[in-house]
């Protein structure tokens, strides 16, 4: 079946970089849009980032705008998210999701990732 796997996650103190990457098997990478959505403790799972498929199209959320950076390399089936001037709040298991339309609900995606954890010391 589909599997998509992140990688990247840690721990990392305020106004640090974290890069996540995302690789896809059994799926034809090239054809889908892929996102980022994170999730903290207690609140629901929320988007962060979303990518077309061939990647000339990008949305952030208002929260990560101008601090991180969505792209894909469709060679590698792989998706990544470079993460930059780190917060608190930004504290969160972060997935990575395949979807056939560019959309930042997550009932559009199909396919998910089990996660990676990043922290945010302050």
């Amino acid at each position: 079946q589909v599997q998509l796997v992140e990688s990247g996650g840690g721990l990392v103190q305020a106004g640090g970089s974290l890069r996540l990457s995302c690789a896809a098997s059994r799926l034809t990478f090239r054809l889908f849009v892929m996102g980022w959505f994170r999730q903290a403790p207690g609140k629901e799972r929320e988007f962060v980032a979303v990518i077309s498929q061939s990647g000339s199209t990008t949305y952030y959320a208002d929260s990560v705008k101008g601090r991180f950076t969505i792209s894909r390399d469709n060679g590698k089936n792989t998706v990544y998210l470079q993460m930059n001037s780190l917060k608190p709040e930004d504290t969160a298991v972060y997935s990575c999701a395949a979807s056939t339309v560019v959309s930042r609900d997550v009932w559009q995606y199909d396919y998910w990732g089990q996660g990676t954890q990043v922290t945010v010391s302050s």
